[in-house]
């Protein structure tokens, strides 16, 4: 459950005490405010943005390693092979063992799953539009750009 995220006429009564100049602080609101908004606008569809996330990379990638998936999303392995076992019961992912390498494990969408990837995308990717925000459209651009090039995530791979 996301903890709700104070609006700002209340957040300005406290002293943070310098926190509103800590990267790490306003990185974790900032996340608070757009997964809330996220799950009041997409939760009624079971749609999680982790996973969701999951199944795009895939879709985009299709025959990805597993742990190559979860080193560049940063999802511990633990995790991940959880997360794609539970692809597999709703049959989104499926899961294939190189014969040159029986350690790794390559993953596909199903066309179930390329079904919900494409019929979730709109959701997905526009929800952020709707979000009460400060920021201008130019803005929110170089905010998007500023935190690609920060997070070591290059331009050109942000959607």
């Amino acid at each position: 459950m996301i903890p709700e995220v104070l609006d700002p006429a209340s957040r300005s009564r406290i002293d943070l005490g310098g926190l509103e100049q800590s990267l790490g602080f306003l990185l974790r609101v900032s996340q608070l405010k757009v997964f809330h908004h996220f799950f009041e606008k997409l939760g009624h569809i079971g749609l999680k943005p982790g996973e969701y996330s999951v199944l795009w990379v895939i879709a985009r990638n299709p025959g990805i390693r597993q742990g190559l998936l979860a080193q560049n999303l940063a999802i511990k392995n633990a995790h991940m092979t959880k997360l794609i076992r539970s692809f597999e019961v709703y049959g989104f992912v499926e899961r294939r063992i190189p014969d040159e390498d029986r350690r790794a494990v390559e993953l596909s969408l199903t066309e179930q799953g390329e079904a919900f990837v494409a019929r979730h995308k709109p959701d997905f990717f526009g929800y952020i539009q709707t979000l009460d925000s400060p920021l201008d459209e130019s803005e929110t651009r170089e905010l998007v750009r500023l935190l690609a090039k920060f997070s070591g995530i290059s331009r050109e791979s942000v959607q």
